[in-house]
């Protein structure tokens, strides 16, 4: 059985979204953050970061696998459950949105001295190929969706950004709200 330690209203949410999309059971083990049980020995020996998520599952010959990291763990969960393309330039293509998404659009929101000139020209290119097809990847949701669909639904509900200007990351990004598998795992963190 996979384990998946997250706190409330973390990034641990996005894996716990994914793993709803593909169907893979999972334990939550909800850490209290504000009771800092994410910097306990205990935790620290999964994660010696002191971050969450975290995802733990017997490995080869029983011995523990344990990984770190959102964006890693995301990765993994695709390739380990069948939903990886076969081809190098479509993975190449999966870890260009993924980078991007965690490192590039993900500070950009963040930091609110340089969002408003920043956005504009990140989020221009992402409406270009939305407007094309629903899903980042083409016609299908898949790993990228939860990656990069994640930080744009953020966008909305914690910095209330109005996406009208991009309209079709603004449908985009209600698609993927109205999952089932988002509104169990990061709406119900309301």
């Amino acid at each position: 059985m996979l384990k998946l330690y997250g706190g409330a209203r973390s990034r641990a949410s996005i894996v716990q979204w994914y793993l709803e999309e593909i169907g893979v059971p999972y334990e939550f083990v909800l850490l209290d953050m504000a009771a800092g049980e994410h910097r306990q020995a205990d935790y620290l020996a999964l994660n010696p970061m002191g971050k969450v998520p975290a995802i733990q599952e017997d490995g080869p010959e029983d011995q523990p696998f344990t990984l770190w990291e959102s964006g890693a763990i995301l990765l993994y969960l695709a390739q380990k459950h069948g939903h990886w393309p076969a081809s190098l330039e479509a993975q190449a293509q999966i870890y260009q949105w993924a980078f991007f998404a965690n490192a590039t659009l993900s500070v950009a929101l963040i930091n609110e001295a340089t969002r408003d000139a920043e956005l504009p020209r990140l989020l221009g290119p992402v409406d270009q190929v939305l407007a094309q097809q629903p899903f980042l990847g083409g016609s299908e949701f898949g790993v990228i969706d939860a990656i990069l669909g994640a930080i744009l639904s953020y966008g909305v509900l914690m910095f209330k950004l109005d996406y009208m200007p991009y309209p079709a990351i603004a449908a985009y990004v209600e698609q993927l709200m109205a999952r089932p598998a988002f509104k169990k795992a990061i709406l119900k963190q309301g």
